[in-house]
Protein backbone atom coordinates (compact mmCIF):
# COMPACT_ATOMS: atom_id res chain seq x y z
CA UNK A 1 0.00 0.00 0.00
CA UNK A 2 1.11 3.05 -0.74
CA UNK A 3 -0.49 5.88 0.89
CA UNK A 4 -2.20 5.72 4.75
CA UNK A 5 -2.96 8.13 6.97
CA UNK A 6 -2.77 7.86 10.31
CA UNK A 7 -4.89 8.74 13.37
CA UNK A 8 -4.10 9.31 17.25
CA UNK A 9 -4.84 5.77 18.65
CA UNK A 10 -2.94 3.35 16.27
CA UNK A 11 0.05 5.71 16.37
CA UNK A 12 -0.12 5.98 20.04
CA UNK A 13 -0.21 2.36 20.71
CA UNK A 14 2.23 1.54 17.89
CA UNK A 15 4.44 4.00 19.77
CA UNK A 16 3.79 2.88 23.44
CA UNK A 17 4.72 -0.93 22.34
CA UNK A 18 7.53 0.09 20.28
CA UNK A 19 6.43 -1.07 17.18
CA UNK A 20 5.76 2.36 15.39
CA UNK A 21 8.64 1.67 12.88
CA UNK A 22 6.42 -0.79 10.86
CA UNK A 23 4.56 1.71 9.54
CA UNK A 24 7.54 2.90 7.33
CA UNK A 25 8.28 -1.00 6.41
CA UNK A 26 4.74 -1.43 5.08
CA UNK A 27 3.77 1.71 3.92
CA UNK A 28 5.10 3.92 1.53
CA UNK A 29 4.03 7.13 2.79
CA UNK A 30 2.46 7.72 6.20
CA UNK A 31 0.94 11.13 6.51
CA UNK A 32 -0.85 12.52 9.91
CA UNK A 33 -2.57 15.31 10.76
CA UNK A 34 -1.79 18.27 12.38
CA UNK A 35 -4.35 17.57 15.03
CA UNK A 36 -3.12 14.23 15.55
CA UNK A 37 -0.05 15.50 16.57
CA UNK A 38 -1.36 17.73 19.15
CA UNK A 39 -2.93 15.40 20.48
CA UNK A 40 0.75 12.89 20.81
CA UNK A 41 1.91 15.92 22.00
CA UNK A 42 -0.76 17.02 24.58
CA UNK A 43 0.66 16.75 28.54
CA UNK A 44 -1.85 14.16 29.02
CA UNK A 45 0.09 11.67 26.31
CA UNK A 46 2.26 9.31 28.22
CA UNK A 47 5.94 11.06 28.14
CA UNK A 48 7.26 8.02 25.41
CA UNK A 49 4.46 9.64 23.35
CA UNK A 50 4.97 12.87 23.59
CA UNK A 51 9.20 12.75 23.22
CA UNK A 52 8.05 10.97 19.72
CA UNK A 53 6.19 13.30 18.93
CA UNK A 54 8.41 15.65 19.83
CA UNK A 55 11.11 14.48 17.57
CA UNK A 56 8.86 13.12 14.83
CA UNK A 57 11.24 10.92 11.97
CA UNK A 58 11.93 10.94 8.45
CA UNK A 59 9.66 9.13 7.01
CA UNK A 60 6.54 10.38 8.47
CA UNK A 61 4.78 13.64 6.95
CA UNK A 62 2.27 15.63 8.60
CA UNK A 63 -0.61 17.78 7.20
CA UNK A 64 -2.45 20.72 8.16
CA UNK A 65 -5.89 19.05 9.42
CA UNK A 66 -8.50 20.34 6.99
CA UNK A 67 -11.72 22.16 8.25
CA UNK A 68 -14.70 19.84 8.68
CA UNK A 69 -17.99 19.31 9.78
CA UNK A 70 -17.57 17.54 12.88
CA UNK A 71 -20.22 14.52 13.14
CA UNK A 72 -22.31 12.96 15.37
CA UNK A 73 -20.04 11.32 18.16
CA UNK A 74 -17.27 11.83 15.90
CA UNK A 75 -13.94 13.50 17.57
CA UNK A 76 -12.54 16.00 15.45
CA UNK A 77 -9.39 14.21 15.21
CA UNK A 78 -10.87 11.65 13.56
CA UNK A 79 -13.33 13.69 11.51
CA UNK A 80 -9.89 15.63 9.91
CA UNK A 81 -8.58 12.28 9.31
CA UNK A 82 -11.48 10.71 7.42
CA UNK A 83 -11.45 14.05 5.64
CA UNK A 84 -8.18 13.88 4.47
CA UNK A 85 -8.06 10.06 3.74
CA UNK A 86 -11.23 10.90 1.10
CA UNK A 87 -9.28 13.95 -0.66
CA UNK A 88 -6.51 12.38 -0.87
CA UNK A 89 -7.29 8.97 -1.90
CA UNK A 90 -5.72 7.07 0.36
CA UNK A 91 -5.32 3.38 0.20
CA UNK A 92 -5.95 3.17 3.91
CA UNK A 93 -6.71 4.70 6.96
CA UNK A 94 -5.27 3.96 10.30
CA UNK A 95 -7.87 4.12 13.26
CA UNK A 96 -9.05 2.58 16.15
CA UNK A 97 -12.50 4.60 17.20
CA UNK A 98 -15.43 2.28 16.08
CA UNK A 99 -17.53 5.16 15.53
CA UNK A 100 -14.69 7.02 13.41
CA UNK A 101 -14.36 3.27 11.64
CA UNK A 102 -18.56 3.09 10.80
CA UNK A 103 -18.04 6.61 9.53
CA UNK A 104 -14.90 6.29 7.13
CA UNK A 105 -16.48 2.69 5.75
CA UNK A 106 -19.61 4.08 4.56
CA UNK A 107 -17.49 6.85 3.08
CA UNK A 108 -15.90 4.25 1.05
CA UNK A 109 -12.26 4.35 2.80
CA UNK A 110 -10.26 1.05 3.74
CA UNK A 111 -9.75 1.01 7.36
CA UNK A 112 -7.92 -0.69 9.62
CA UNK A 113 -6.86 -0.18 13.45
CA UNK A 114 -3.49 -1.05 15.50
CA UNK A 115 -4.56 -4.72 15.74
CA UNK A 116 -4.71 -4.43 11.66
CA UNK A 117 -1.69 -2.58 11.30
CA UNK A 118 0.35 -5.55 13.72
CA UNK A 119 -1.44 -8.41 11.73
CA UNK A 120 -0.23 -7.05 8.42
CA UNK A 121 3.05 -6.88 9.97
CA UNK A 122 2.86 -10.73 11.34
CA UNK A 123 1.67 -11.86 7.65
CA UNK A 124 4.54 -10.09 6.37
CA UNK A 125 6.98 -12.00 9.51
CA UNK A 126 7.95 -8.21 11.03
CA UNK A 127 7.03 -9.19 14.32
CA UNK A 128 5.56 -11.98 16.51
CA UNK A 129 1.82 -11.68 16.81
CA UNK A 130 1.51 -13.19 20.19
CA UNK A 131 4.25 -10.43 21.48
CA UNK A 132 3.22 -7.33 20.33
CA UNK A 133 -0.33 -8.32 21.73
CA UNK A 134 0.98 -8.85 24.93
CA UNK A 135 2.78 -6.17 25.23
CA UNK A 136 -0.48 -4.33 24.03
CA UNK A 137 -2.28 -5.72 27.16
CA UNK A 138 -0.07 -3.76 29.25
CA UNK A 139 -1.35 -0.55 27.70
CA UNK A 140 -4.91 1.12 27.90
CA UNK A 141 -5.35 -0.46 24.54
CA UNK A 142 -9.54 -2.08 24.48
CA UNK A 143 -9.19 -5.09 22.36
CA UNK A 144 -12.22 -6.81 20.70
CA UNK A 145 -12.02 -10.15 22.22
CA UNK A 146 -13.53 -12.05 18.83
CA UNK A 147 -11.33 -10.24 16.77
CA UNK A 148 -8.16 -10.60 18.81
CA UNK A 149 -9.33 -14.70 19.10
CA UNK A 150 -9.60 -14.53 15.32
CA UNK A 151 -5.46 -12.91 14.70
CA UNK A 152 -4.14 -15.21 17.53
CA UNK A 153 -5.39 -18.09 16.33
CA UNK A 154 -4.25 -17.14 12.61
CA UNK A 155 -0.71 -16.04 13.60
CA UNK A 156 -0.06 -19.21 15.54
CA UNK A 157 2.70 -21.56 14.51
CA UNK A 158 1.74 -24.54 12.66
CA UNK A 159 2.15 -27.29 14.95
CA UNK A 160 4.26 -30.64 14.48
CA UNK A 161 2.17 -33.43 13.46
Amino acid sequence: MRLVIGDTGPVHYLILIGHIDLLPRLFERVVLLSVVLAELSHESAPESVRRWAAALPSWLEVAESPVVMLLAGIHKGEAAAIELAARLHADLLLMDDRRGVMAAESQGLNVTGTLGVLDLAAARGLIDFAQAVAELHLTTFRMPLAVLGELISKHKEPRER
